[in-house]
């Protein structure tokens, strides 16, 4: 079986969000963003955009968004996918991490299993300001209107969140649902 991938974008979390995955017996490796897609393209069955400190340095991941295989962005990764689309990017107004509840609009199937409101982790130094035309909001906060979006149709998925650290409550259920939608799809 292929495994995820984690495209490393310099972020803290990116080698925890790995160590996440192969805790829980899914195939992944860990790749740099500067991988060219064709290799991704042949290598994967789903990517996670991790985060990192600026989208100036995205390297190759707007590419992956082109390949048609499954993907998540948290954090960067989400600001990386709606720029990507034609959403807007901007600097939040409530900055650095810390704990925030967030309220789910929608449970679609990377939210399956979520009850209405979860406690998350965030980072608020940029966020979304405009989501991409065919995409729709999943989440919201008190502070920030757009806490994760999706594209069901491509596969496509984006948290403001880290469901990597211990802070977010069930954060592993984000991989599980995105593990099934790789399996699901036969990719």
């Amino acid at each position: 079986m292929r495994p995820i991938y984690v495209v490393n974008n310099f972020g803290q979390f990116n080698h925890l969000i790995h160590r996440s995955l192969r805790d829980m017996d899914i195939p992944v490796s860990m790749v740099s963003n500067t991988t060219p897609p064709a290799e991704i393209a042949d290598g994967c069955r789903g990517i996670i955009l991790g985060g990192g400190p600026s989208i100036d340095r995205a390297g190759n991941c707007p590419a992956y968004l082109d390949l048609g295989l499954p993907v998540i962005g948290i954090c960067l990764g989400l600001h990386i996918i709606a720029s990507k689309f034609g959403g807007e990017v901007r600097q939040g107004q409530s900055g650095g991490y810390g704990p925030i509840d967030v309220g789910i609009c929608e449970h679609n199937e990377i939210l399956a299993g979520y009850p209405d409101t979860i406690s998350v982790w965030a980072s608020h130094a940029d966020e979304v300001a405009t989501i991409p035309p065919d995409f729709s909001l999943l989440a919201s906060s008190d502070i920030c209107s757009t806490e994760a979006i999706a594209d069901p149709g491509r596969h496509i998925y984006g948290l403001q969140w880290h469901p990597e650290v211990s802070h977010t409550v069930n954060g592993r259920r984000i991989f599980e649902n995105f593990n099934a939608i790789t399996l699901e799809h036969g990719l």
